[in-house]
């Protein structure tokens, strides 16, 4: 099987095979260390070349520049002075330098003399046990990277969005890898959009429980059961999802129609691939914005209907509770002269009117409904 039939299969494995320690820098950031940098490693020929100590991006840049191949580097959360000497080594525009060190940027891509620079949103779907109005569903984080001719650099900023199963999985086919930067480029928008269809999937799930929770009081629920919080809620990671999602499609869509001279033409095609299911994502996010926006118009709506219900019966109680109290009001009078005052059968006369003008309203409005 080809490298082109077999690139979808590379950046979604089963497993991956075990492989002997390349001695690489571990993927998460120990903090009694000052490097930023998790890994630095020269491909040639789609094969990572193995060293007797992990190199640093000066010393891996320039056995690129001796032999050939490409040298990919990956930091995380990078300060200033950090990231200053990569910067100057590789030639890395001030802008998208800026824009890599302090993160909190928007998805995009934007062309630079001769190199690439591309923000990913990072998604992250948070397990929990009941949704409430204070629970986090999606966590984001972000991936820049920059592609050159014989560089790939990515800048990760969060605690998730980790690339080392994908670097593995990469190293795991040298004729992928042999592309050059765009491979992995390509490689990385598919692991992102991946990661989205998978918490669109379980968003999914959280939109469905609200909806049958407002759509189905009779499970022993009255309809003002629904605490409009948590529905709030969920629409608000809903749209942070679609903070991360929806201004990617255009640099995907770029990358997938416009010739680029560090896109290598076998590996941009597949770009349209991860369009089209980043689309699909998208339609889904707006789906759930709009269904929640109806779900939480709704519940406010039953809550109206149920405190209309509540002051009708409020009403016709008091309306029959009128009754008697004008009775005992009239006859609380203290006039000497009243016709009833001194008939033996005065009180219980009374008394059987007001209890049958007080059934006789009862009847009344329960048979209209307000009762």
């Amino acid at each position: 099987m080809s490298m082109i039939r077999d690139l979808r299969a590379v950046v979604r494995p089963s497993r991956p095979a075990p492989r002997k320690d390349t001695g690489a820098y571990d993927t998460t950031r120990d903090p009694a260390t000052a490097s930023a940098v998790v890994d630095c490693a020269v491909y040639r020929d789609g094969t990572r070349i193995d060293t007797p100590k992990p190199l640093t991006p000066q010393e891996a840049m320039r056995q690129v520049r001796r032999d050939g191949g490409f040298v990919w580097i990956g930091l995380h959360e990078p300060t200033e002075a950090e990231f200053a000497g990569i910067a100057t080594e590789f030639g890395l525009h001030p802008l998208a330098v800026e824009d890599a060190v302090q993160a909190h940027q928007r998805p995009k891509l934007e062309r630079y003399d001769d190199s690439l620079f591309t923000v990913f949103k990072t998604v992250h779907y948070v397990d929990h046990d009941q949704l409430t109005a204070n629970s986090e569903v999606v966590e984001t984080g972000e991936v820049m990277c920059f592609t050159g001719r014989d560089f790939f650099i990515t800048v990760r900023h969060g605690g998730q969005g980790s690339l080392r199963a994908l670097r593995h999985r990469l190293q795991d086919d040298p004729e992928l890898l042999a592309k050059g930067p765009s491979a992995v480029l390509h490689a990385i928008a598919d692991h992102v959009v991946d990661g989205y269809i998978a918490v669109a999937s379980a968003l999914q799930d959280d939109v469905d429980e609200v909806e049958t929770e407002v759509f189905s009081p009779g499970r022993g629920r009255t309809p003002r059961g629904t605490d409009a919080g948590r529905i709030y809620q969920l629409k608000r990671e809903v749209m942070e999802f679609k903070r991360a999602v929806s201004p990617l499609l255009r640099p995907m869509q770029l990358l997938s129609e416009r010739p680029m001279r560090l896109i290598d033409p076998d590996i941009q095609k597949y770009f349209r691939d991860v369009a089209d299911h980043l689309a699909r994502v998208q339609e889904q996010v707006i789906a759930f914005d709009e269904l929640l926006n109806s779900i939480l118009q709704a519940n406010l709506a039953q809550a109206s209907v149920a405190q209309n219900e509540d002051m009708r019966k409020i009403t016709a109680w008091a309306a029959i509770i009128a009754v008697p109290t004008m009775v005992c009001g009239v006859y609380g009078m203290n006039f000497k002269y009243m016709p009833e005052l001194h008939w033996r059968y005065g009180y219980p006369v009374i008394m059987s009117i007001t209890v049958a003008i007080c059934l006789g309203i009862h009847r009344t409005l329960k048979r209209n409904g307000w009762l």
